[in-house]
Formats: structure tokens, sequence, C-alpha cells
């Protein structure tokens, strides 16, 4: 397919299935803890209006959690259909960290959902108000437990070989290895940079039509609270991360960096453009500020950074694409904080709800956290090559020997499949978004009956089919 080999589809596959899933999860963190601090917020203050955003948002989250788990489903059994060289080498490992995840945070959020989203006339305040919060802190032990695995095959220990498997010995080293306290920070943050911006664009969005209520203006002012807190302190993270990467897989670094050797003794440039040529082993068309690499990545001017021609050419990483990657996340990241210090400016002469040129950056913002993750996904993983388990098993020893032909199709299939299933899920979710929160509109619900609303049976029917102007919000008011 292509020219590409099998391993190449294969790689293409996971790198396709994950790239969808991971949007889903990223957002369901973040509005499952977005929508802790409306209920909670709400149950302090009495202010209806944060009871009215949380029934907004609770049916995107209801949509958003639903494509989650599928998404999540189908990547999962990857696995063991085409890394089963993979699976059978660290299974022991991976397979209980995951087990783990569904055994702690799947069962408390699926226990808890239902409540949540069905339970809001029907349970106390208190309780109700629990189960939201068992459903956001599901949400974190989850990323916990697969950032714990995925940390762990690029900086393992804590395991001995026996018999050409690896076998745990240590589950606290296992679990606690040294990239995934920083990997745990930056995807968690990352997650709810992503929410902040997704619903900060959607209250831009109204206002530039003309809907300004009070709703939509609180939405747009938690978001860029939230913006100009958490983007720096994602800096930072990235920072330390950064810092954790260069004394683990130096090469990842040399290979983001577009480094290929040093000279002397004088101190890393940063490369702040060029095109790493893997070939010629250059980076072509650079440009660069000379010890600057050396100050961000050694906090020192004296020091130099690994270089690429420091490694084998078998076991560099594809420069030419991490390069990219990680720089467009860099600037996703300094929009973020450009766009936080802005709106803090614009709310000194309360004109962050009128300022169009800032709303229509808010509205463009609104995927920079989802590119953000991507890029610095791409970044990791691709930055790992060629290991798929860091300096004890090599990506092109992990599949399952599938041939080319049959990873085409099945790729073929999956990008059908996929871009109708949850093009049509996200298409709905935005549908959902754009008809934006009522204001005051809680109803009680009836039992049901013919031409009556009543309680939906499955998660998806909490985001509600009528879409048109006028229509009811069964949505009821708490008593």
């Amino acid at each position: 397919m292509f020219g590409l080999e099998a391993l190449d589809l294969a790689r293409i596959q996971f790198a396709f299935t994950i790239s969808f899933h991971i949007v889903f999860p990223a957002i369901t963190i973040g509005l499952a803890s977005y929508l802790a601090v409306l209920e909670g917020l709400w149950l302090k203050s009495g202010n209806t209006l944060y009871r009215d955003l949380y029934h907004f948002w609770s049916k995107i989250f209801a949509v958003n959690f639903g494509m989650g788990v599928v998404s999540g489903l189908v990547m999962a059994y990857q696995f063991g259909t085409n890394w089963s060289a993979f699976s059978d080498f660290a299974g022991a490992v991976t397979g209980p960290l995951l087990t783990y995840e569904v055994l702690t945070a799947f069962f408390l959020e699926a226990g808890f959902l239902g409540v949540m989203l069905f339970g809001w006339n029907r349970v106390g305040p208190g309780l109700h108000f629990f189960s939201t919060v068992m459903v956001a802190i599901g949400t974190l032990i989850s990323t916990f437990w697969i950032l714990a695995s995925n940390s762990w095959m690029h900086t393992p220990q804590g395991f001995e070989i026996i018999d050409g498997r690896v076998i745990p010995v240590d589950w606290f080293a296992v679990v606690f290895n040294p990239s995934f306290p920083y990997r745990l920070a930056h995807m968690a943050t990352a997650a709810f940079l992503a929410t902040a911006f997704f619903v900060g664009s959607s209250a831009a969005w109204h206002l530039l039509r003309g809907r300004d209520n009070p709703a939509i203006r609180k939405m747009l002012s938690m978001a860029l609270w939230m913006a100009l807190l958490v983007a720096p302190i994602q800096a930072f993270i990235g920072d330390l991360h950064g810092l954790n990467t260069l004394k683990y897989q130096p090469a990842k670094i040399a290979a983001i960096e577009g480094h290929w050797e040093n000279v002397g003794d004088e101190p890393t440039p940063l490369i702040l453009f060029g095109w790493p040529d893997m070939q010629r082993e250059e980076t072509r068309f650079k440009v660069e500020i000379p010890a600057l690499g050396s100050l961000i990545l050694t906090h020192s001017l004296d020091k130099q950074v690994p270089a690429l021609k420091d490694f084998p050419p078998e076991d560099r990483a594809n420069s030419t694409i991490v390069f990219w990657t990680f720089r467009v996340m860099v600037a996703m990241g300094l929009m973020m904080i450009l766009t936080g210090l802005w709106g803090t400016w614009l709310r000194r002469g309360e004109r962050l709800y009128t300022c169009r040129p800032f709303l229509h950056l808010a509205v463009w913002m609104g995927p920079s956290g989802i590119i953000a993750i991507l890029a610095g996904w791409y970044t990791t993983e691709i930055g790992r090559q060629p290991w798929i388990i860091h300096g004890l098993m090599r990506t092109a020893d992990a599949s399952s020997g599938h041939s080319a032909t049959q990873l085409g199709f099945t790729l073929a299939l999956f990008v059908v499949v996929y871009f109708v299933l949850f093009g049509a899920g996200i298409g709905y979710m935005l549908r959902l978004v754009r008809k934006g929160p009522k204001i005051d509109e809680g109803k009680e619900t009836s039992e049901g009956g013919p031409g009556q609303p009543r309680t939906p049976a499955r998660p998806l029917s909490a985001a509600e089919e009528g879409l048109e102007d006028g229509e009811t919000d069964t949505l009821p008011e708490r008593n």
C-alpha cells in the first residue's frame, strides 16, 4: 500500500486510532472537573446560572464520554491484533496496569455516571454532587494508570527479564518510573487547558453572534481565568519534563532540537526553524540563536546537549517529524498564555465581552488544546523510536507479522468507519454547543407517557435530540 511496509501500516493504524481516541478522554477529563466545579458553585451560592451551565455541559460530556469509551475499546484490541509480540513480551506489566485502570477508574465512573446524568431530580443535592465528583476523580484515576503504563515504556524499571519476558519485581518502581510524574502532570494539565479553550471558544462564538447573557459571559470568564493561571504552569511542567527526557532519553531531545553535532566546547544553539534532513545528517535552512539551547535544556551556558551523531543511525528518531510537532505544541502553548494575558488586560476596561478581535481569536483558539495534545503525543511517541520499550524492545520486533495487504485493508476500513461514526458524533456535539445554554428554564420532568418527556434510557440520550430554537429543555431544576 503506497510502498509502505507492514510495520509502517501497523504504526499508522495505531497512530490513527489513538489520535481519534485521545481527543475524547482529554475533553472528558476537563469537562468532568468543570461540571464538579459548576455544581459546587451552585450549591454554595444558590446562583442558578451555574446550574444552567451544568445542564448544558453535561449533555456534551455525555456524548463525548460515549465516543471515548468506544474509541478506547478499539484501540486496546490492537495490542493483541497488531502488536502481539509486544503483548507477549511485556504483558505482565502493561496488562495489570490497564486492568487496574478498569477496576479503579472505569468502574468508578460507570457506577456514578448514571446518577450524575439522570439522578438530578431523583437523589438529594449532596449525593448528586458526590456522584459528579466521583466521575471527575474517576477520569483522573484513569489518566494515572494509562500514563503509568505509557511512561514505563519510556523509562522502564522495577522488572527482570525471565525466559524472554518482562516480569515485574517491584510494582512501586514500575508505576512511579522516572518519567511518570512529569507525564501525568503534563497530560492532566493539557486536558484542563484543552477543555478551557473549548468552553471559551464556544462562549466567544455566541458573543460574536449577539447572544450576550450572563451564562455565556461566565463561560468565557472561567475559561480565561483557567488559561491565565494554568497555561504558565503547563510551561513550567513542560520544562521539567524536558529535563527528565534529556536525562533518560537524550536521543529524543537531540531529534526534537534537530541538533546533529557539537562544535568543540561551544554551548548548544537553539534552532528555531529549519528542516532536519535524515539522509544528509544536517538541519537545512536553520535559523538559530547561539547558546540558547544549552540555557533552556541544561539551565547553563556552558553545558552541551547530546547531538544526533552521538547515536548510531539505527537508534535515531525521525527528527524531521518531531522537530516540527514539538514546535507546534510550543506555539499553541505560547498562544494560550498570550490569550490569557490579553483577556486579563481587557477585563480592566470591561471590554472582555465586546472586543471583537479578541473574541475572534478566542474562537480560533478553540481547538488549540487538542492540537497541542496531538502534537505532544506525536513528539513523545515518534521520538521514542526505534524503541517500543526504550532500551528493551524495538518496534520492529513488536508487531504481529501481518501482511501489508491485511493491514492496508483494515487501515482503510478504520479511516472510513471512524470518519463516518465519530464525524457524526463530533458534528452532533458541535450542534449542541451551537445551541448554547438555556437560562433558568429548568422544569420538573414527568414520569413519561405519550407526548411527555421522560428520563432517557441510554447514556447518549442525555444529549437531547431537540436542537431547534424554541424546543423545551427537559433537564429539571433541582428542588
